[in-house]
């Protein structure tokens, strides 16, 4: 590797992007935790940790819009950059070779590989779902509105789409520690050259050729 490609840190993410992603992390665990509180009655004692059953269901779907809301505004800012393209799809299909770490043939990953960009969608698809389902279901504005087999739905659609969020986000998680020093890049916001080079190659030249490409 050249000296220029250990030079100075590379920004990959502003602070405002940083502040908007554990914004949206810290509701999503106090999501998680009132949702499985009010899911199970084995699970109820978790309500306390909210100051018990009652402040529990009426904080949830106020959480939930925050985390709404900053999570489309994420989306917004990193959309263009999870638009799927011909790489992708090799990428997909020789997923066992990634893991095996014998991807040295593929073709250079931009700022999003094929597993992020698919993540991506996934969790604009079942947050937009936990939204329009929680909405049905909120008794204190809208549930009134509709009949009561559209609530029955909406509450096993709302626990389904919580449960595969979760699984998304434990697989989120991991890649981030797996894959070393992503973490570093959502706390300080910077990666190392050589961290862009070898797992976001294409990136790593768009942003040498164009400081301000993001």
């Amino acid at each position: 590797m050249t000296d220029d490609k250990q030079g100075r840190l590379i920004v990959r993410y502003t602070t405002s992007q940083r502040i908007n992603h554990w914004i949206i992390a810290i509701t999503f665990v106090l999501l998680a935790l009132s949702g499985l509180a009010l899911f199970h009655p084995a699970l109820y004692w978790m309500s306390n940790l909210f100051g018990g059953g009652p402040w529990t269901r009426i904080l949830h779907p106020y959480v939930g819009v925050v985390l709404f809301v900053c999570f489309y505004i994420f989306a917004a800012r990193m959309f263009r950059h999870n638009l799927m393209d011909k790489h992708d799809a090799y990428w997909l299909r020789n997923f066992g070779d990634v893991l095996n770490a014998r991807d040295e043939k593929f073709p250079h990953v931009g700022r999003y590989n094929a597993g992020q960009k698919v993540l991506f969608f996934a969790l604009l698809f079942l947050v937009l779902g936990l939204l329009l389902t929680g909405l049905v279901m909120w008794r204190e504005y809208f549930s009134a509105f509709f009949p009561i087999w559209a609530l029955r739905l909406a509450s096993v659609l709302h626990a389904v789409f919580a449960l595969l969020m979760i699984c998304a986000i434990i697989v989120h998680i991991y890649a981030g520690i797996w894959v070393k020093g992503s973490v570093k890049a959502m706390t300080r916001g910077t990666v190392t050259p050589g961290w862009a080079w070898k797992h976001h190659r294409a990136w790593f030249r768009q942003v040498r050729k164009n400081p301000q490409h993001k």
